[in-house]
């Protein structure tokens, strides 16, 4: 099946993520009835998965709790590269927080992709794993200093880097930095792999299963949306975003949406790399086995945060993609599309480590920048040293309580201005539509009935669903992502169907729903 991305004629234009394509595995059940563990995980993604693998793997009971089904949110939607290139961070890191912690940063990534290997061959899982190079490359000759100066910084923090002026691309660049020994695998494969021994070892997960509270104590206690308690000693939030927000780093974390579209290539205009330039709204490159003679070509790009894009703006977004990729991939034949979301620290490092100052038992891992499946890796053996009473080298680099006021300080007030920006503008009479008769089948907007502020979606049948307009989060207002069917929060990323469910936190609690008449309107 063939589409075009940039038709606007919605998601049912093209198939999703490549990777939800693969089965979803044995469905868990969810809790219903109160436990206690030594730990419990929030989140089954690529942290909390791996979290509660090595923690069951060293003999401590583990109880993993997942809102929707596991591997099948963020970390279902991802590009899927194990790489310590990630982009152009180690000159960065490097002033930022000094050569040391470039080098702490670049080996604590270079594991973390070499223990993926490791695993995938110790537990027989077949997860599509290859090694390949990385490059981050630039078109622009002026840009050439800023990557040669990036390719020494990364070989300074004991990276196998190199600067090229030729790379596999079937396109020029004006520069590149090389790193070997990277990889890329199917995270999916992996994920529920790692699940199945993770039960075989004796840990438990339970999926349909939504944490709203956490009580910090000798033991935590946590309630779920279904009333049900789990009294664990230790408890880690690998939810992407946090949903609890004591430790206050919605103030430090940037939500960032970025589209995907792939299909297939043959085999021999195949690349055999990573490839990531800046440039353009980002441009991400990857290939994946696909079938005899082709492989199928991942071109990730057209970064936004998320609830800010007009009507018709993402699925221009989408063909400005697409056009990319048959520019410099003319023979490949695009068959799929999906988006992507992560969370950007204010100073560009992971926070991985206590969830506030005052945490005892309580642990976070957040802000992976687009990076998530080495990030997620090492997040995973970070925490499970900690609380297993060890301390690898670069815990103080990830540690959310860490604040450089100074320098991150730019960062933090541009953030909030912007949160600010949404949280007053969109109040105000311009950001709302006058009626649901001005709503167009496929759309939706923000609708003022009877003095309350609603979210309405006009079907492609001409049916209405309403829903509170206020984010359950902090009360921001949502905007309508038309491309993909979604109610989106411009300040801090929480997403939401038609009908009010939580797609993507931080939000825990769905968009209250309301019945409307076309007639009460105005």
């Amino acid at each position: 099946m063939t589409y075009d991305p940039g038709s606007g004629s919605g998601p049912a234009s093209g198939a999703g993520s490549l990777w939800m394509e693969y089965a979803p595995g044995p469905a868990r059940p969810p809790l219903d009835g109160p436990i206690e563990t030594e730990v419990a995980v929030i989140g089954g993604g690529i942290a909390g998965l791996c979290t509660a693998w090595e923690l069951a793997r060293a003999g401590h009971p583990v109880v993993l709790l997942e809102a929707d089904r596991i591997a099948s949110g963020v970390t279902g939607h991802t590009t899927a590269k194990l790489s310590a290139l990630h982009g152009m961070v180690y000159a960065e890191i490097a002033s930022v927080h000094g050569a040391r912690a470039a080098r702490l940063y670049a080996h604590s990534q270079q594991i973390a992709i070499d223990h993926v290997a490791e695993v995938s061959e110790e537990l027989g899982i077949d997860c599509d794993f290859e090694r390949v190079p990385a490059y981050t490359y630039t078109e622009d000759p002026a840009m050439a200093d800023k990557l040669r100066a990036e390719a020494e910084a990364a070989r300074a923090a004991g990276l196998a880097a190199s600067y090229e002026t030729e790379v596999p691309l079937p396109f020029p660049v004006a520069g590149a930095v090389k790193v070997e020994n990277q990889a890329q695998f199917h995270p999916r494969k992996y994920l529920l792999g790692l699940a199945a021994d993770l039960e075989v070892l004796g840990g438990r997960i339970f999926e349909r299963t939504r944490v709203t509270r956490l009580q910090e104590g000798s033991p935590c206690e946590l309630t779920t949306s279904g009333g049900h308690t789990v009294r664990a000693r230790e408890v880690v939030v690998a939810t992407h975003y946090p949903v609890f927000d004591r430790a206050l780093l919605f103030t430090r974390l940037e939500p960032k949406r970025e589209l995907v579209v792939a299909g297939p290539l043959p085999a021999g205009q195949d690349p055999a790399g990573m490839y990531l330039t800046p440039e353009g709204g980002t441009r991400s490159v990857r290939t994946a086995p696909y079938d005899e003679g082709r492989r199928m070509l991942i071109v990730t790009g057209e970064k936004f945060t998320p609830g800010t894009e007009g009507e018709g703006e993402v699925g221009e977004r989408f063909g400005k993609l697409a056009s990319w990729a048959r520019e410099r991939f003319p023979e490949v034949e695009l068959t799929h599309r999906w988006a992507t979301q992560d969370n950007v620290t204010t100073d560009h490092v992971p926070y991985v480590g206590r969830l506030h100052a005052g945490s005892r038992h309580a642990y976070v891992a957040t802000g992976f920048a687009g990076w998530g499946m080495s990030n997620g890796v090492m997040a995973g053996d970070l925490l499970a040293s900690r609380i297993r009473g060890r301390e690898p080298a670069w815990t103080s680099l990830y540690d959310p309580v860490r604040l450089h006021p100074v320098r991150e300080a730019p960062a933090m007030l541009r953030l909030q201005a912007q949160v600010g920006k949404h949280f007053i503008g969109d109040r105000l009479p311009g950001a709302h539509a006058d009626s649901t008769a001005d709503i167009e089948p496929g759309a939706g907007a923000v609708v003022r009935v009877g003095g309350r502020r609603l979210a309405v979606h006009r079907d492609a049948e001409g049916a209405l669903h309403a829903v509170s307009a206020r984010c359950t989060h902090l009360g921001c207002i949502v905007h309508f992502n038309d491309e993909e069917c979604a109610w989106e929060c411009p300040c801090h990323g929480s997403r939401f169907d038609v009908d009010g469910k939580v797609v993507q936190g931080p939000a825990i609690k769905p968009l209250e729903q309301f019945d409307v008449d076309e007639e009460e309107t105005r």
